[in-house]
């Protein structure tokens, strides 16, 4: 299988194995116009295997959603065929209208037009806490 060099684009890395079609579909890949390379199970040496999407083009991206997929995911901005800027995904502190509530006592429950806002309590254990309720949901709640 041949996969050519990227002009100008981004190359989504350091997928954990099986984990890309999740990326791919959140992202929106599916309907977008640019030509995109979705490759499954590659092989690794950090990881033994991983899976990895180039995208021949630009594109915006939300870096907080990836990080709260996996925070190991590395997103590389290529320009001329050379990576100009490597980007380190990160757990965000803060994620809105992503992971949801499940308190039925909370006000996100019976006000629908307020957003669903949760800040990062803990590294270790990925926890996520209701600004509203104080509900906790992990990150793997989300994956």
């Amino acid at each position: 299988m041949i996969i050519d060099k990227i002009q100008n684009g981004i190359v989504i890395d350091h997928i954990k194995a099986g984990q890309g079609i999740r990326v791919f579909d959140w992202l929106g890949l599916g309907k977008s116009p640019h030509t995109i390379a979705f490759v499954v199970n590659a092989a690794s040496a950090q990881m033994e295997k991983k899976d990895i999407i180039k995208i021949y083009d630009t594109i915006s991206i939300n870096f907080e959603l990836l990080g709260l997929i996996d925070p190991n995911i590395t997103v590389n901005i290529i320009e001329n065929q050379e990576i100009i800027k490597k980007i380190t995904l990160q757990l965000p502190e803060r994620v809105e209208n992503v992971l949801i509530c499940k308190n039925p006592r909370c006000i996100t429950s019976t006000e629908r037009y307020i957003p669903h806002v949760f800040r990062l309590t803990n590294v270790v254990t990925q926890t996520y806490r209701c600004e509203y309720c104080d509900e906790t949901r992990t990150a793997e709640d989300f994956r």
